[in-house]
């Protein structure tokens, strides 16, 4: 217990979760509470109730009564002790009640204490309204490497190979973006993010901390967007925020992109769009674009997309909504992808499909 003592709660569970090898919404599914709940509590921002407590343990291996003592509440022993004491001293305990009551300092000193947590929260609100407008004010810039598609593919299929060779960590499809987040030393945190001059903000990368922020309030990227919101930002990171993560030595050609990026922040207001919604005709479309492609290119990798494709008709809408299903991804997506690879064609304003250009691969 000495080196839990040293941390929070929700470092305690977030260590023995990727010790586990599970993912946030694997080990969600086990305790039954959602996975955007354990997040908040992997990151500190909740209190979680006893019995989510003990299912945690249990999951993790965790010895129960030490991980609600790391969570500030009262263990057993604890409460039985309190019991204890207030049988032993039960005649002078309404004394002391009425005593704590009627004490101006204890008031005092709880209300100064809930004014100061409403102050900080205002403050870290407004603090990171000012850090926006500044990024656009100062109109930042910071050159960033231009990937063609083979390179943003090579790049997606690099991160899923490394990920095959742990146990822990192997791709399953439908994919489960955290577990790719966990693989990248990457926290997920799914909090309010308020929006600025220029609108709705999607997400928000924080660099130094490794951290995405995904925006609660837009129930889109929580819903059937989810995977690719996270698989979109994490695109961001490789490509945009840690170039040198990627670990593949790519071109020279740069692109030059500002009010997107700072020291301490990097801003995404569009996510889990199809790609052709980015028309690249400016350079925050450009980076949109290449995100959204690595998002896609990591949820329907081309093998996968081979092997699922067996005995299926891609010019057929129902063959290609149970695919979709299978992947775990939207029908825009899937048919995105598809397009782009060559395997099936859709002409503009039309639902009729038909057959790509690209045979040779099967």
């Amino acid at each position: 217990m000495d080196k839990q003592e040293s941390q929070s709660f929700g470092r305690c569970i977030w260590q023995a979760r990727r010790k586990k090898g599970l993912s946030q919404r694997e080990l969600a599914g086990k305790v039954g509470v959602d996975y955007t709940y354990l997040s908040k509590l992997e990151n500190d921002h909740v209190e979680p109730s006893e019995k989510v407590i003990r299912s945690l343990a249990e999951h993790l291996s965790l010895n129960a009564e030490e991980l609600i003592y790391l969570a500030g509440r009262m263990t057993q022993n604890d409460s039985e002790a309190f019991e204890e004491l207030v049988k032993a001293n039960y005649k002078e305990m309404p004394a002391l009640f009425r005593r704590m009551r009627e004490s101006p300092g204890i008031d005092s000193l709880v209300k100064a204490r809930d004014e100061q947590i409403v102050r900080l929260q205002k403050e870290n609100a407004e603090l990171r309204n000012k850090v926006a407008k500044l990024q656009e004010i100062l109109n930042l810039v910071k050159p960033y490497r231009f990937y063609s598609k083979d390179e943003i593919e090579c790049i997606a299929n690099d991160v899923l190979r490394r990920m095959q060779l742990l146990p822990q960590y192997t791709p399953k499809f439908p994919m489960d973006t955290t577990r790719v987040c966990d693989f990248l030393n990457l926290n997920i945190c799914y909090e309010r993010i308020s929006p600025d001059d220029r609108g709705l903000i999607i997400a928000m990368i924080l660099p130094l901390e490794r951290t995405i922020l995904i925006n609660e309030d837009i129930p889109e990227v929580l819903g059937a967007f989810a995977e690719s919101t996270i698989a979109h930002e994490i695109g961001h990171w490789l490509l945009h925020v840690k170039q040198n993560e990627t670990e593949i030595l790519l071109g020279q050609t740069e692109i030059n992109i500002g009010i997107k990026e700072a020291n301490n922040s990097f801003l995404c207001r569009s996510a889990s769009e199809p790609l052709d919604n980015y028309t690249a005709s400016s350079q925050l479309d450009k980076i949109e674009w290449q995100a959204q492609y690595f998002a896609s290119c990591l949820l329907m990798p081309r093998h996968i997309l081979i092997e699922i494709r067996k005995g299926r008709d891609l010019t057929n809408w129902k063959h290609l909504y149970v695919i979709k299903d299978e992947l775990g991804v939207t029908i825009s997506n899937l048919i995105n992808r598809l397009q782009d690879l060559g395997w099936i064609y859709i002409p503009k304003g039309s639902k009729q499909i038909y057959p790509g250009k690209v045979e040779s691969e099967f």
